[in-house]
């Protein structure tokens, strides 16, 4: 990693770097980059991925149904003619 990118993307940032934080980041910025350059040539493959669950899209009926009872909900709650009253909106 050039220095001269470090010490552009540290000032973009608002952060003040030291010499030797800059020397440290260059270092550690270019071994980072070698170590996803490694990753780029490892081989395609075509089967079955690292995802031991097939993913796909699974759509289901939208069936309506009561969970909870309104009433219940509705007991310890300010209502009027059972709807529940909020702040005015404009």
């Amino acid at each position: 990693m050039d220095k001269e990118i470090v010490a552009r993307v540290a000032k973009a940032s608002h952060i003040r770097l030291t010499e030797e934080e800059l020397d440290r980041y260059c270092k550690d910025l270019g071994d980072i980059l070698d170590y996803f350059a490694i990753l780029d040539e490892a081989p395609n493959h075509d089967g079955n991925g690292i995802n031991p669950v097939e993913i796909a899209d699974v759509l289901r009926d939208d069936v309506p149904e009561e969970k909870f009872d309104s009433e219940e909900l509705l007991r310890d709650m300010k209502t009027y003619e059972n709807y529940i009253r909020g702040p005015k909106l404009v």
